[in-house]
């Protein structure tokens, strides 16, 4: 038989078990507690990831897209003013300007460049225009060509203290043009020399008075012998020879002392102008 001592052991060692299994399950219990609070803090935190990265990227979409809007505000399209008042008779405009009505108010290329063919007395001038940089300055000429609008004119002012040989005017005096006028495109404010040997630029009454007079330089000129306030829309990509021959017959000092030079000695005068196609590159 089993004495009373064993069965007092036998028990006690029974709740003694009992005891521990308790504790072991509510230390189960616990870490299983645990566990599922540290999973849903994970939980929280990829939320709370996947939101910030949410916010980030349509951030950083809607940056993009407002530059691509400001990138697109820019000027898409020529305006051209009238210079003179709309309701003058024809016979009452003045001397030199013509009417030949306005360039289309949209559609002209933005990109590649366009070739104006200037056949003259003394031989061909070719000017690569540079349909990025001065779209409406390109697209002016390309309707003043296709109007024969330059045909028979004459360069009628060389300044060769700032290198340069004026044309452009129908009627050869200084004072004529079109009908309308049209924005500065490309000054050079940032270039040296300002306007190198070879490039043409608009000349003009002042900021956006641009009309169809023009000058070529025959040297490097910098912004200390003239000012950036003239639109760069091309260079001479043939007959470079022929403006330095009309450079170095002199000039008659017919505008000394203002505003400078003269008629140049050696005659050029402007046959025919054509403008060619749009040349992508």
């Amino acid at each position: 038989m089993t004495s009373n001592r064993d069965r007092q052991q036998r028990a006690a060692a029974r709740a003694r078990l009992e005891r521990e299994m308790t504790l072991r399950a509510e230390s189960a219990q616990r870490r299983r507690r645990l566990q599922a609070m540290i999973g849903a803090g994970l939980a929280v935190v990829v939320v709370l990831v996947g939101v910030v990265l949410l916010v980030t990227l349509t951030g950083s979409d809607k940056k993009t897209n407002n530059t691509a809007a400001s990138a697109s505000s820019s000027p898409t399209s020529c305006k051209w003013n009238s210079a003179v008042d709309p309701s003058a008779p024809t016979q009452a405009l003045p001397a030199g300007v013509k009417d030949v009505g306005t360039p289309p108010a949209s559609g002209e290329p933005r990109s590649g460049t366009q070739t104006m063919t200037i056949n003259t007395n003394l031989g061909v001038v070719k000017i690569e225009m540079d349909l990025a940089k001065a779209p409406c300055t390109a697209a002016s000429f390309a309707h003043l060509a296709s109007k024969h609008f330059l045909d028979n004119s004459s360069c009628h002012r060389l300044v060769a203290g700032i290198s340069a040989l004026q044309c452009g005017d129908p009627g050869g005096q200084g004072t004529g043009g079109p009908t309308y006028r049209f924005a500065n495109e490309n000054l050079p404010t940032d270039r040296r020399p300002a306007y190198p040997k070879g490039s043409v630029a608009m000349a003009n009454s002042g900021p956006d008075t641009n009309g169809s007079q023009f000058f070529f330089l025959f040297n490097d000129v910098d912004s200390q012998r003239l000012s950036p306030d003239y639109s760069l829309w091309g260079k001479v990509v043939e007959g470079m020879d022929i403006i330095e021959k009309v450079a170095a017959g002199g000039d008659d000092g017919a505008y000394e002392p203002q505003p400078g030079g003269g008629r140049p000695k050696t005659e050029f005068k402007f046959l025919s102008v054509t403008v060619g196609a749009p040349n992508k590159g």
